[in-house]
């Protein structure tokens, strides 16, 4: 089969041959149709001190099971995140983390809904939004963002707005239905808000809180850093609450299985709608890589196998 690798921090990626996998015990061997491509895995890259698999949010066909597994079976349609190889034909997927595709839906739709879908809801939920509120998101054009702002209005925002890098992602976040745009480089963010969620952390986590209301709360699910006066937080009685979805994942696995199903009927009833920026070769996967780096995308970058 064929897989992407990398050798040293930083790349280049390349294409090998290697053998397929086999699966242990509680492992679905899946062939993969389609693999989403996030910020955090292209940060290992960049960023770890040495290389590690290339792993992520896939989607495809079962074609083995492991001893103990009782869920799936050969043929079944699944997705799911990787902790392997899965930059790769072939992927091993745990039980516990995959996820059956409704008949109704390709594999590009399941990785562009579900993972990015569970971290939108989980960042909402951990935002206890209440009928009636405001809500701002941040990188709201992301694979993320762009279901985030759609499930604040789901759950009873009145107010959406969207913060973009670049104003020329305006009209992509107008037709998700959000009621205004601002970019982070605006010196007025418009009127406070009940809640934000951030996926962008450093520099961005200042105007992020001062676009609070008092008694505003600000989620960040971001892996880029920053910090936060405690002063910002007092004057306002503002709070910040950290969301990270591997925790749901390991501790809440009824819940994590809860939030899957809720979106796929959101899906199904047309009131979510995943957007995919493109779609590439397993052998562009850099190319893949930098549209993400470049803050370039509008919706999800999914490589096809």
């Amino acid at each position: 089969m064929r897989r992407i690798r990398y050798e040293s921090t930083g790349g280049p990626l390349f294409l090998e041959d290697a053998p397929v996998p086999e699966p242990s015990p509680g492992e679905l061997l899946v062939r993969c149709e389609a693999i989403g491509v996030t910020l955090p895995v292209i940060r290992k890259v960049t960023e770890a001190a040495e290389p590690i698999p290339l792993g992520g949010e896939i989607a495809g066909e079962v074609v083995a099971v492991g001893a103990g597994v009782n869920r799936f079976g050969a043929g079944d349609r699944v997705t799911g995140l990787c902790f392997g190889h899965g930059y790769a034909d072939f992927a091993l997927l745990h039980e516990a983390m995959a996820s059956p595709i409704p008949e109704t839906a390709s594999a590009v739709d399941a990785v562009a809904l579900v993972r990015s879908g569970l971290v939108a809801l989980g960042a909402l939920a951990a935002a206890h939004p209440e009928p009636g509120e405001s809500a701002l998101v941040t990188a709201a054009a992301s694979g993320v963002g762009h279901l985030a702002v759609q499930l604040a209005r789901v759950r009873g925002a009145t107010r959406v707005v969207a913060a973009v890098s670049d104003p020329a992602k305006t009209a992509f976040v107008r037709s998700l239905g959000v009621d205004e745009v601002i970019a982070y480089a605006d010196e007025s963010w418009g009127e406070p808000v009940d809640y934000a969620l951030d996926a962008v952390g450093g520099e961005l986590l200042t105007p992020a809180v001062g676009a609070l209301a008092p008694g505003g709360r600000l989620v960040a699910y971001s892996s880029g850093g920053g910090t936060i006066q405690a002063y910002d937080l007092l004057v306002g009685a503002k709070s910040v609450i950290g969301f990270q979805m591997a925790r749901i994942a390991r501790g809440r696995p009824e819940l994590y299985e809860r939030w899957r199903r809720e979106l796929w009927a959101l899906f199904a009833a047309g009131a979510l709608r995943p957007a995919v920026h493109g779609e590439f070769a397993l052998a562009d996967a850099a190319r893949a890589h930098a549209v993400i780096e470049s803050r370039g995308n509008l919706g999800k970058v999914v490589l096809r196998t």
